[in-house]
């Protein structure tokens, strides 16, 4: 067996397939103050504790590479490796060595040994994103390895004891996938001992501000623009947008933001966000911008007073005649 590297001499890596991991939510701190993220806190602290499984569930560009980090960094493995393998983006012709390793001349172009994905987590956690791409043949040595605590490289005779904690994340439905016998009920039970799920943006009220300020300062900041923050009505329009994206999308559109910016403050055409309405496609206006916010107010003023009109005009700061208009 190859010896273990040292506790603190690798602490974080990602690998996906042949690619650079991507710069845009790379090693850093999950973001979000609202209910919805605080019990995603909760939930990570519980299971950090507990040396089993988890499985992360939640749509594309939720934040689950950050999730198995925060279980990772808050547990007893934190000074030993993090790997991630981006299961989608590896080619199924190599995907097998790149997870179990190799031995030299094990294959044509084999010219030296090669150690896996799996083994070069040892001590730590192996994150296994897209896990619903891997093939049967892989679902089935991934099954071994977890029953077994053993691996073999390729074209190796040697069981490499190891000692790893996996997370695992999808943002398909696997018991969808087995029904139709593409993922092994095995091994979904065994992934699956501990599970997180995480919401998506729509539902985190409150963060995605947050969110989009924090990359804003970071890409002023790598890019030398005078940008500082953004308009009122960008901010608005901001909350009112679905983000089918989730937070890869606010990543990519605050960065394209501060790299087009004229001013200071980013403003709504800076942004360019569509609204889905239907099948129809289109941008919101200033007017649609104030409208949507302005019935949002009145609707929670309404709820906090108990529909008392009077009341929720002295909150609003408007006559009951104006907000009778307004609610017109």
């Amino acid at each position: 067996m190859e010896k273990r590297q040292p506790a603190g001499q690798m602490s974080i890596k990602s690998v996906s397939g042949n690619r650079a991991p991507a710069p845009q939510m790379h090693e850093q701190e999950m973001v979000g103050n609202g209910p919805a993220m605080q019990q995603v806190a909760k939930v990570i602290r519980k299971i950090a504790k507990v040396e089993a499984p988890v499985m992360i569930n939640g749509e594309s560009g939720t934040g689950k590479e950050l999730a198995a980090r925060k279980v990772h960094s808050s547990s007893n493995r934190r000074d030993q490796p993090f790997i991630a393998v981006n299961c989608a983006a590896i080619p199924d012709n190599l995907i097998h060595s790149e997870l179990f390793g190799h031995e030299k001349g094990s294959f044509t172009g084999a010219h030296q040994r090669k150690i896996g994905r799996i083994e070069s987590a040892n001590g730590g956690t192996l994150f296994l994103d897209e896990i619903g791409d891997l093939t049967h043949d892989l679902q089935g040595n991934l099954l071994r390895f977890l029953q077994e605590g053993t691996i073999e490289r390729v074209g190796g005779t040697e069981s490499i004891h190891l000692d790893i904690r996996v997370v695992s994340a999808t943002h398909v439905d696997l018991k969808n996938a087995i029904k139709e016998n593409k993922f092994r009920e095995d091994l979904y039970y065994r992934l699956n001992v501990l599970h997180l799920t995480l919401p998506p943006l729509r539902e985190r009220d409150g963060d995605i501000l947050d969110i989009a300020e924090m990359y804003l300062h970071r890409f002023a900041k790598e890019q030398g623009a005078n940008v500082t923050g953004f308009t009122e009505d960008a901010k608005r329009l901001m909350n009112l947008y679905a983000w089918p994206g989730n937070i890869r999308e606010v990543v990519n559109l605050v960065r394209r933001a501060v790299a087009m910016a004229d001013k200071e403050l980013i403003n709504p055409s800076d942004l360019t966000l569509e609204r889905r309405k239907g099948n129809r496609s289109h941008l919101l206006t200033l007017a649609e911008i104030r409208a949507e916010a302005e019935k949002g107010a009145i609707l929670a003023s309404l709820r906090r007073n108990r529909d008392n009109v009077a009341a929720a005009a002295r909150q609003l700061g408007v006559s009951r005649v104006t907000l009778y208009r307004l609610m017109e």
